[in-house]
């Protein structure tokens, strides 16, 4: 769409002016990121919905009016519009007429990379555009073919519905065969397993900005809302050389179309099969505890509600006011308080995310041969090494290891000091009877 659009946000109570405003606000920036100049925004009240235009019948026409004035290429409207309602408006109007979710769809389909997330937002696509196939043919609704028959709009109506479904059942089988690829690798890091982390929240609140602060990672970082689509994993070396994988995924806003959770729940699998999460919020955002609410009730959605999480508040270094984060703080005693963007408060989330990923962590004294000296090496990696001394050629080491690993060097394992003297007595025994 070229030109400039007049953007339209409702509400039916005065207790829910704040929160529209507020979306609006948001629809701006999605308009915004999907590459379109906004000509002015109107905020409507009204006792119901209404059938033909979601607004009253007054406000409609002067609105549609006012876009035709202005010679305007659309109008955007905050709430989702039935088929026919936008049908009604574009009809009215005499232009095209979209919806928050049709804006979102257009974003998805614009920002996708990887084969998957192109077939997901094309799935999502078939699916809010099947029930508006009827308005494409509408002009041809007068051609009827006598009592009985079928008119040529209603056929070539049939036919396009008929390749729709057969266009998403298509799309649903390629879905299903990377979900299968994707189960098979995952099930391949299980055999060597390394804790997951996925770092969640509401789009723009910094994960892409995060990962590349903990992993060095290169991944596009970008002050737009949906800049990340395609997952992104990286390992990182926690402080205790225990390794971790740790993910970027999609985020989230208020009114995400169900079809696209549903679209994207390959993508954010990553979420649910996560060992626990970052749930990741923007201090600076005047509707940070909305946008907390939002992921929770995603995350729920997805069946990801019940994984531990850590609660980090990014962004610290916007927030001039003392009295803001006094306030979270308040709010969430639990949550960690970081600047990905200048570091402050990220050793403090390593040390956290150092006790999640390794929950059932062992300190072992092990006693290495110098024929096994690379074991000692993978334990500097993947371990905490907190001595090592020598015994004749044996490297004799104390380190915090994950049960995994322990369970691996478990005949490296030096018994406790009783029990060598004991064997040690019996041996001496069993000479001294000889």
């Amino acid at each position: 769409m070229s030109g400039a659009v007049l953007l339209i946000g409702n509400y039916t109570h005065a207790s829910q002016r704040a929160e529209a405003a507020s979306l609006l606000a948001e629809l701006a920036e999605l308009v915004r990121t999907r590459g379109i100049a906004i000509a002015g925004s109107e905020l409507v009240q009204h006792r119901e919905m209404h059938a033909r235009y979601l607004i009253g019948s007054g406000k409609a026409e002067e609105f549609a009016e006012r876009a035709k004035e202005e010679k305007l290429a659309g109008i955007v409207f905050d709430h989702d519009l039935t088929p026919s309602q936008q049908r009604n408006w574009e009809l009215l109007a005499g232009m095209p007429v979209l919806d928050r979710q049709k804006v979102i769809l257009d974003i998805f389909a614009a920002r996708a990379r990887t084969r998957e997330a192109r077939l997901q937002i094309e799935l999502a696509q078939l699916e809010y555009s099947l029930p508006r196939l009827t308005r494409a043919w509408s002009h041809l609704g007068g051609q009827g073919g006598g009592i009985g028959g079928r008119g040529e709009g209603e056929s070539q109506l049939e036919q396009d519905r008929r390749r729709s479904w057969k266009a998403m059942d298509k799309l649903k089988a390629e879905l299903k065969e990377i979900r299968s690829a994707r189960a098979t690798q995952r099930k391949d890091r299980q055999r060597t397993p390394v804790p997951n982390c996925a770092i969640v929240g509401y789009t723009n609140s910094g994960k892409s900005s995060l990962l590349r602060r903990l992993t060095g990672a290169e991944v596009l970082v970008e002050d737009k809302l949906f800049a990340t689509l395609d997952t992104t994993t990286r390992k990182v070396a926690l402080p205790s050389h225990q390794p971790l994988l740790l993910t970027d995924t999609v985020g989230f806003v208020r009114k995400l179309p169900h079809r696209l959770v549903e679209a994207f729940k390959a993508t954010l699998e990553e979420a649910v099969q996560a060992d626990f999460l970052v749930h990741l919020l923007d201090a600076s955002a005047p509707e940070v505890l909305e946008f907390h609410q939002t992921t929770i009730d995603v995350l729920k959605e997805l069946g990801a509600g019940d994984r531990p999480a850590i609660i980090v508040f990014n962004k610290v270094d916007k927030v001039a006011d003392p009295a803001v984060l006094q306030r979270l703080r308040s709010h969430f005693p639990d949550a960690l308080f970081i600047s990905a963007h200048t570091g402050e408060g990220i050793p403090a989330l390593l040390e956290k995310m150092t006790e999640l990923a390794s929950p059932g962590n062992v300190t072992r004294e092990l006693r290495i041969p110098a024929a096994e000296s690379g074991v000692l090496a993978r334990l500097h990696r993947e371990a905490q090494v907190l001595r090592v001394a020598y015994d004749g050629s044996d490297a004799v080491a104390t380190v915090t290891l994950s049960q995994r690993l322990a369970e691996e060097c478990a005949r490296f394992i030096e018994p406790p000091p009783k029990a060598r003297s004991g064997a040690k007595a019996r041996k001496v025994f069993s000479r001294h009877k000889a």
